[in-house]
C-alpha cells in the first residue's frame, strides 16, 4: 500500500511528517510558522518595539529553532507596519566563523583542547561577533548587495542616507572600520565605498597629506628651475620634505599602532593593521580623536560602540535591537559538550548585557545548561539575575499541545477544498483521549512527528495497494509507539553516557 494513497484518501496532498527540521521543513515554513506557537510564546516574543531579553531552555527537537524562525517572520512582518519604531534583528546562531578565528588568535598549546579554548571566550568577544553581524548587515544594505547577510525585516528605508547628520555618518564608519566583516570584496575597498556612498570627505586628513605632496613638489621644482641638481646630494632638501611629510608620519605611526591593537584585542573578527590604518587615516582628526576603538580586554569600548550602533539604527527608523542565540550545541568546537556550552554561554550572563536598554536578547539554550545554572553559586546569579529576565526553565509540550500541533499540520497539507483530520486516521479503537496520553510521553515535536512517520509507514506497509486500509488500527498504534519508546530510550541512554 502507498503512502501517498492513504495521505490523498484523508485529503492530504503531502506527509505532514515527513520533516524534523525546522529550517527546511516545507510545513513549517508554508503556513504552521504564523498560526502555530508554543504556548510560551508571548512570553519570549514579547514587545518588537521595546524588546526584552527572555532565557529559553528546551531538549533537542522541543522547538527553539522553529521559534527563532518565528520571532524573525513576525518581526518582518512587525516591520512593514511600523515605520519608526521597527526591530533590527541579529540572528547570532553560526559560531563556528567566530569560534575558528578565536582559536586562531590561541596558542597552539591551548587550542589543543576545546574546553581551554572556551574558558578564554570572554563577554567582549560575543559583543564583537553581534556587533559584527549587525554591521556588515546595514552596510550591505546600503552598498546595495544582492543578498544582504541579515535577516529580509531588516531592509532600510530609501531615504536612509538622508537621516544620518554627519555625525551619524562618522560613527557609521567608525563601526564599519572595526566590524564590517564581508567575503565579497575586501576590507579596505568596500569601506572606500561605503565612504563614497555616505559623502564623508576629511578635508583636514587630506590636507596634512597634501602639506607634504606640496613641500616635495616646492623642494624639487625649485630645484630644476634654478638647474642646481647638485642640490640634491646635500642634506637641506631631504630634510625640507621630511618636515613637510612628518605630520603625515607621525600619523602613519600613531594609527598603525591603534590599529595593530585593534587587531590584537579583536579575537573573534579578524582586522589586519596596515589595511585598517589606512582606513582609520581617512577620519580627520576632530572626528576620530577620543573615539572609542575595541583595542583593549574590556567591555567598556564595546558597549560604547553598541550605543553609537544604537544610535545609527534609531536614526534609521530602529527603536530596539533583538539578537536571537540559538544552536549553542552545534559548533564544531563545542560537539553537544555541557561543559563546552557553559564556556561559551556563561561570558554571556551579565546582567548589564542582558538589560541593556534597547537591546533584547533571545537565549535559545539547551537543556542540559539549565541543570549545570542550578549548580552555580552566589556570584553567578548575581551577576546575571536570572530574576530579572523571562527565564522559561523548559520549553516543555503536553499531549494536548502536541496533539493540536500534529492537527495543524495535518490541515497545512490539506488539499484544496479538504479540511483532514488527525483523529479521521484511526479506527475507533484510537480516541483522542488515549492519542493525548501517547503524545504526551513523546515529549517534544520532533520525536511526535518521527513517531507518526513511522506508524504511517508501518500501517501501509502492512497492507497490498489491492485491499487497503484507510484506517490506522489500535494494535499498530501500540505496537509501533512501544518500539519508538523502546527505540528513544535507547538513544537516549547512549547520548547520557556520551
Amino acid at each position: 500500500m502507498n503512502l501517498h494513497d492513504l495521505l490523498d484518501h484523508h485529503g492530504m496532498a503531502t506527509n505532514p511528517f515527513a520533516d524534523e527540521d525546522a529550517q527546511t521543513d516545507p510545513v513549517f515554513q508554508g503556513s504552521c510558522r504564523t498560526s502555530t506557537y508554543h504556548p510560551n510564546w508571548d512570553k519570549v516574543y514579547g514587545d518588537p518595539a521595546n524588546p526584552g531579553t527572555s532565557i529559553v531552555f528546551g531538549e533537542k527537537g522541543a522547538g527553539k529553532t522553529a521559534m527563532r524562525l518565528q520571532v524573525t517572520s513576525q518581526i518582518e512582518e512587525f516591520n512593514q507596519t511600523h515605520e519608526n519604531t521597527r526591530a533590527f534583528v541579529i540572528e547570532y546562531d553560526d559560531f563556528n566563523p567566530f569560534l575558528d578565528r578565536f582559536a586562531d588568535r590561541l596558542s597552539s598549546r591551548t587550542r589543543r583542547k576545546p574546553t581551554k579554548v572556551l574558558e578564554e571566550w570572554k563577554m567582549w568577544d560575543h559583543m564583537d561577533a553581534i556587533l559584527s553581524l549587525g554591521v556588515t548587515d546595514v552596510v550591505d544594505r546600503l552598498l546595495g548587495a544582492s543578498q544582504p547577510s541579515g535577516p529580509a525585516g531588516n531592509a532600510l528605508p530609501e531615504n536612509a542616507l538622508s537621516r544620518l547628520d554627519r555625525f551619524q555618518r562618522r560613527d557609521l564608519l567608525l563601526l564599519a572600520a572595526c566590524y564590517d566583516n564581508s567575503f565579497t570584496e575586501s576590507f579596505d575597498s568596500r569601506w572606500f565605498r561605503l565612504r563614497n556612498k555616505v559623502h564623508y570627505w576629511p578635508w583636514q586628513s587630506w590636507g596634512i597629506r597634501g602639506l607634504g605632496i606640496v613641500t616635495t613638489l616646492a623642494v624639487l621644482g625649485t630645484i630644476f628651475h634654478v638647474k642646481h641638481y647638485e642640490w640634491l646630494k646635500t642634506v637641506w632638501p631631504w630634510l625640507i620634505m621630511a618636515i613637510g611629510w612628518s605630520p603625515w608620519l607621525a600619523q602613519v605611526w600613531k594609527w598603525w599602532m591603534q590599529a595593530f591593537s585593534v587587531g590584537r584585542h579583536m579575537r573573534s573578527v579578524t582586522r589586519d593593521a596596515n589595511p585598517l590604518r589606512k582606513v582609520l587615516m581617512q577620519f580627520s582628526g576632530k572626528d576620530i580623536n577620543g573615539q572609542p576603538l575595541p583595542n583593549k580586554w574590556r567591555t567598556d569600548d564595546r558597549y560604547e560602540l553598541l550605543y553609537k550602533f544604537q544610535g545609527l539604527l534609531r536614526a534609521l527608523g530602529f527603536t530596539g535591537i533583538i539578537v536571537l542565540v540559538d544552536r549553542v550545541d552545534e559548533p564544531h568546537l563545542i560537539n553537544g559538550s555541557q561543559e563546552n556550552m557553559k564556556g561559551l554561554v556563561w561570558s554571556m550572563l551579565d546582567n548589564k548585557f542582558l538589560k541593556q536598554p534597547g537591546l533584547g536578547l533571545k537565549l535559545l539554550l539547551p537543556i542540559e545548561l539549565a541543570k549545570s545554572m542550578q549548580q552555580e553559586g552566589h556570584d553567578f546569579f548575581q551577576r546575571a539575575r536570572l530574576d530579572k529576565q523571562n527565564m522559561i526553565p523548559s520549553l516543555e509540550w503536553t499531549g494536548a499541545s502536541l496533539y493540536d500541533l500534529a492537527n495543524s499540520r495535518v490541515a497545512a497539507c490539506a488539499k484544496p477544498g479538504a479540511s483532514p483530520q488527525l483523529q479521521e486516521l484511526f479506527d475507533e479503537g484510537v480516541t483522542s483521549t488515549r492519542l493525548i496520553e501517547a503524545f504526551s510521553a513523546l515529549r517534544v515535536p520532533r520525536h511526535l512527528f518521527k513517531f507518526l512517520h513511522r506508524l504511517l509507514v508501518a500501517h501501509c506497509q502492512s497492507y497490498v495497494s489491492s485491499e487497503p486500509s484507510w484506517k490506522i488500527s489500535a494494535a499498530t498504534f501500540e505496537s509501533q509507539l512501544a518500539l519508538y519508546r523502546r527505540d528513544q530510550q535507547a538513544v537516549d541512554e547512549g547520548l547520557s553516557a556520551g
